[in-house]
């Protein structure tokens, strides 16, 4: 809902941690607000807007995001990508799958990309968004790049990836697969105007030992995308040994308990606290069943009666990678033995196949056999052809190479019109500064809503989804867990009276008093609303919450309230805590149709002038369904609410309304699960008070 007005802004043009650590500058925070606000359309529009791949990205997603979340200081981040996966499965598609995103009238131009992974399918969508022909070309039987044949199905189901390609196939972009381009200068002589490089990192590696070229050793990308196209593949039986501690080696292991491996082991340099592998992949890899042997290096494929039977290995103690790539470690050569195994598979990494590039080299690569590139711009050595994504960088997130797309879109319509390239690319946001220690010290602990998972057992044998989303009351809760941080309460100078009334009340300690005015500092403020409820002067506003839009949903609410011969309750309910856990619709269904709650993400944010307002228009009953004391995210929210609500229940009584007409529950988890009971109480008083005398006025 909007009010038509412009929103206050904070004081700042800093983003928040989650919005700069993003690589396509997603907004986060807007997102995660609209889902604790129950606005789940608002939240799929902001989090597709920036991102052609929302599907994708709410289900694999390295989230970047959440390690730059300010809530890391208090106790665990948000749970953004989940969140982020809720709003997708929560949208309409047959809203579109990009709505309100324009496309701008057709070009001549044409424009070839090469792979349909992340990076090619971003730049392709705006590209195409721009007006531009833009054919795709994939090496592969399928589209989706790694997407496609690099995730296994368990992470990422295959429709996921189709739901985004065919919006792409919407907007008039042609896909040609299982063609695989071997000279770029041929496309530029066919008429393309500009040549996008995403061709991702398809080619795998071994380390140079002895015995390493035997068939039943194997390499990572190879394995995966054999599954991917569906390739037969029975491991039963077989004792399958995975090289490597990153997210690949991860992956290729857990796939392999899937084909049904009887034992599937992992070993690499790095100890299990040094490992690229995300935490929870290490974590989940443990509950299938999968051991790892830590701190290893590797000397020489074992042999039996000339069958690989396993890898010989010393412990090491591993410290990282020297600047010239060399590894710094040191061996214990006593410790020497056999880890057993008739299959192993190299997980160690990957790079590009550049085997395509001219001879003449016009395309120049850089000494880690990647493409070069200016990193701003995205151009390689040769006019007109830009490259970016794992092809690049060497291997990635999803996220980053989404970003490089955006970035080559714009330097290929920058190049294509005559503009200088460099001057298209907006700049880096800067972010936030940390919260302090005495804020930090306030802020409530809340518990991080677990993804609900498969059994580890029933996904031992099944490559069936094993994260399995939030409910909506899961997703509410860990959504209202954000600090918001930068928008919180903005102060208008000219109508502070320097009374200190928010100096006093904050829960945080932020408000300052600065030259006769009072001074909310953005980077501190927990956005939770009670400044601007308790100042006198009204004048402090909250950047995310609008006096004027929930005036509009009380004045909704009276009129949806009205029964012909029965009283009109209305009253507001916290998010977090009124609906013990259940969703808002389902208590809201069992209450009669002339009782109305109007949601608010706590109590606290409930001003006086809306308790007023609901008896002006005509309410005979109000009420207000706090928050649990022990778990209210704004310390004090319920506290003040309550204080409120028994400052207007005096002047009720003072007028002749009556006390009675106005409810403040201080909910226990009892009370959330009877709150209907107690409304209807309520109701009933009311009944017997009769029609409010401000109604009859």
């Amino acid at each position: 809902m909007s009010s038509g007005r412009d929103r206050p802004s904070p004081l700042t043009e800093l983003a928040p941690p989650c919005m700069a650590g993003c690589p396509a500058h997603t907004d986060v925070r807007g997102y995660v607000h609209a889902i604790a606000t129950g606005d789940f359309e608002e939240a799929y529009r902001l989090a597709r807007e920036p991102n052609p791949l929302p599907y994708v990205c709410g289900k694999v997603c390295a989230h970047p995001c959440e390690t730059e979340c300010r809530r890391n200081d208090v106790d665990e981040p948000i749970a953004i990508c989940a969140l982020k996966r809720f709003a997708t499965e929560r949208h309409d598609l047959r809203k579109g799958h990009a709505p309100g995103l324009a496309v701008a009238e057709p070009r001549e131009e044409r424009i070839a990309v090469l792979g349909s992974g992340p990076g090619g399918l971003t730049a392709a969508h705006d590209l195409a968004r721009m007006g531009y022909k833009v054919t795709v070309y994939e090496a592969l039987p399928k589209l989706g790049g790694m997407l496609q044949t690099g995730i296994p199905l368990y992470r990422l189901p295959r429709d996921t990836v189709e739901l985004e390609v065919a919006p792409l196939r919407e907007l008039g972009i042609e896909f040609v697969t299982d063609h695989r381009i071997v000279d770029v200068d041929e496309l530029l002589q066919d008429g393309f105007k500009a040549v996008f490089l995403a061709i991702g990192s398809h080619v795998g590696r071994k380390l140079r030992l002895p015995n390493v070229e035997l068939p039943d050793v194997w390499l990572n990308i190879e394995f995966l995308r054999r599954v991917a196209l569906g390739e037969p593949i029975d491991l039963s039986g077989r004792h399958v040994l995975v090289l490597g501690g990153g997210n690949v080696a991860f992956d290729v292991a857990r796939t392999a308990v899937r084909l049904g491996a009887a034992e599937v082991t992992m070993s690499c340099l790095e100890s299990t606290e040094q490992m690229p592998a995300h935490p929870w992949e290490i974590e989940e890899a443990c509950a299938e069943g999968i051991k790892i042997y830590d701190g290893r290096t590797f000397r020489e494929c074992v042999l039996d009666e000339g069958k690989v039977a396993g890898m010989r290995c010393i412990n090491v103690e591993f410290r990282g990678f020297l600047a010239d790539g060399s590894i710094d470690m040191d061996e214990f050569p006593e410790t020497e033995h056999i880890l057993v195994a008739d299959l192993i598979i190299f997980a160690i990494g990957q790079g590009p196949d550049l085997s395509f590039l001219p001879k003449d080299g016009s395309i120049a690569a850089t000494k880690r056999r990647t493409i070069q590139v200016d990193p701003w711009t995205l151009e390689t050595t040769k006019a007109g052809v830009f490259a970016g994504g794992d092809a690049v960088t060497g291997i990635g997130f999803i996220i980053d190479a989404i970003a490089a797309g955006h970035r080559a879109a714009r330097s290929i319509d920058a190049h294509i019109r005559g503009v200088d390239v460099a001057s298209v690319h907006p700049p880096e946001p800067e972010k936030l500064g940390a919260l302090k220690a005495q804020t930090i010290e306030q802020i409530r602990r809340l518990p991080r809503e677990a993804m609900p998972q498969l059994d580890a057992q029933v996904r031992r044998v099944s490559f069936a989804e094993v994260d399995l989303g939030y409910t909506e009351t899961q997703a509410i809760r860990a959504a209202q867990r954000c600090l918001t941080c930068g928008a919180g309460a903005v102060v208008n100078m000219d109508k502070c009276i320097a009374c200190l009334t928010c100096v006093r009340i904050c829960p945080y300690d932020v408000p300052l008093l600065e030259r006769g005015t009072a001074t909310v500092p953005v980077e501190q403020c927990q956005a939770c609303g009670l400044c601007a409820t308790e100042c006198p002067a009204k004048a402090i506003e909250m950047t995310l919450h609008d006096d004027d839009e929930m005036l509009g949903e009380i004045r909704n609410a009276v009129r949806r309230a009205r029964v012909d011969g029965e009283p009109t309750i209305v009253g507001f309910a916290c998010r977090y805590c009124a609906y013990n856990g259940q969703e808002s619709n389902v208590v809201k269904a069992k209450l009669p149709r002339n009782v109305r709650a109007i949601d608010v993400l706590c109590a606290g944010k409930v001003d006086s002038l809306y308790l007023l307002k609901a008896f002006e228009l005509g309410a005979d009953g109000v009420f207000v369904a706090g928050c649990l004391e022990d778990e209210c995210h704004n310390l004090k929210g319920s506290t003040h609410a309550g204080q409120r609500v028994r400052y207007i229940q005096g002047l009720l009584d003072a007028v002749g309304v009556g006390s009675e007409r106005l409810l403040m529950l201080n909910l226990s988890s009892a009370d959330c699960a009877n709150l209907p009971q107690h409304l209807l109480g309520l109701l009933d008083k009311v009944r017997e008070l009769g029609p409010s005398p401000v109604r009859r006025a």
